[in-house]
């Protein structure tokens, strides 16, 4: 069974299953999940827990040692098994596979994990656990969503904020969901119930965004030009290398001009994004960028891009900081 993380808590308060998986990029929220299967396993009976974690050099009948040892006190034992690297190996699947094929009638086995890639949401052991158990994936929202997640928050402490509010709280703590999550509680100790002021928020809310190239490539891409500007400002005080800025940016640039030049040559649209290597939601950010660019722009981009190389290699004088501003309002702004 695959749940979305907003059914989890409903689905608890049924009963449970006797796998869980829990996994996503972002560790507060994984750690979250899972801490709310262990209160419910808890209600239910699961007194003992045995804690695994499968590192490397991790003996997976250990596994099979949990679910087969009695309990001191008589009652059931929660598996907590936890994979930090994303990836039980060709071992660890096996071992997994064979436990979802007889899960031990008193125990609960709960697996979580963060930093999943595509094959293993792919893999044969997580389509087994999916049918003997409960599969919870947790996407990290993103800027467009953090809002709602951030009033989601305060609801839970009975406070609210407006747009405004709720705006100026994500901006500070973009990429930082463990920082979000920290300054809505700062937020509940410090104020009483009730809807906050925008003035209330920004005297409490410290700047704790957490830039990353990632969040540079999609302000490029979708022209947010506040975001864009916020970003780089962001990098260059935290320190990041020049050259890894403009290897975010070139890539994007080239591909751009790769896939304007196939166009102005009649060629159709989904054939030059899989020629370019453009998969998933990459492919909605260039086609946004597509409709605002059109070649000549992009090329004198790409001219940009390479003057900041030479710039970055001592061949050339400029702010680099500075280029990289101009570069990315070239290709953000309307």
């Amino acid at each position: 069974m695959q749940l979305k993380a907003e059914q989890l808590a409903a689905h608890l308060e049924r009963g449970l299953q006797p796998v869980y998986l829990v996994y996503g990029d972002e560790p507060l929220l994984v750690i979250e999940a899972a801490d709310a299967i262990r209160a419910a396993a808890r209600r239910q009976g699961f007194d003992e827990r045995k804690v695994l974690t499968a590192i490397a050099g991790f003996d997976w009948n250990g596994l099979y040692h949990a679910a087969g040892s009695l309990s001191l006190f008589g009652g059931r034992t929660l598996i907590d098994l936890r994979i930090p690297t994303g990836k039980p190996g060709r071992e660890g699947g096996a071992a997994l596979q064979e436990y979802c094929a007889r899960p031990s009638p008193d125990s609960l086995l709960l697996v979580s994990m963060i930093g999943v890639d595509w094959r293993e949401e792919k893999s044969a052991w997580m389509s087994v656990l999916a049918t003997a158990g409960v599969v919870v994936k947790l996407p990290t929202p993103g800027l467009g969503e953090l809002p709602a997640w951030l009033a989601g928050r305060l609801r839970r402490q009975k406070q609210s904020a407006s747009a405004e509010g709720l705006r100026f709280i994500a901006e500070r703590v973009e990429g930082n969901l463990l920082a979000a999550h920290q300054e809505i509680l700062k937020l509940g100790v410090l104020y009483p119930d009730g809807e906050l002021s925008p003035q209330q928020i920004r005297d409490a809310v410290l700047n704790v965004a957490r830039y990353d190239l990632d969040g540079l490539r999609e302000a490029l891409l979708v022209g947010d030009v506040a975001r864009l500007v916020r970003t780089i400002d962001g990098l260059q005080q935290e320190g990041e290398a020049p050259l890894l800025i403009l290897w975010a940016m070139a890539e994007e640039v080239r591909a751009l001009a790769q896939i304007s030049t196939g166009l102005a040559r009649q060629q159709p649209l989904d054939a030059l994004l899989r020629d370019a290597r453009i998969w998933g939601a990459r492919q909605t950010l260039i086609r946004q960028a597509l409709k605002r660019l059109d070649r000549a722009r992009v090329e004198l981009a790409l001219a940009h891009a390479a003057r900041i190389d030479r710039m970055i290699k001592g061949l050339a004088s400029g702010d680099v900081w500075d280029e990289f501003r101009q570069l990315g309002l070239r290709l953000a702004a309307v």
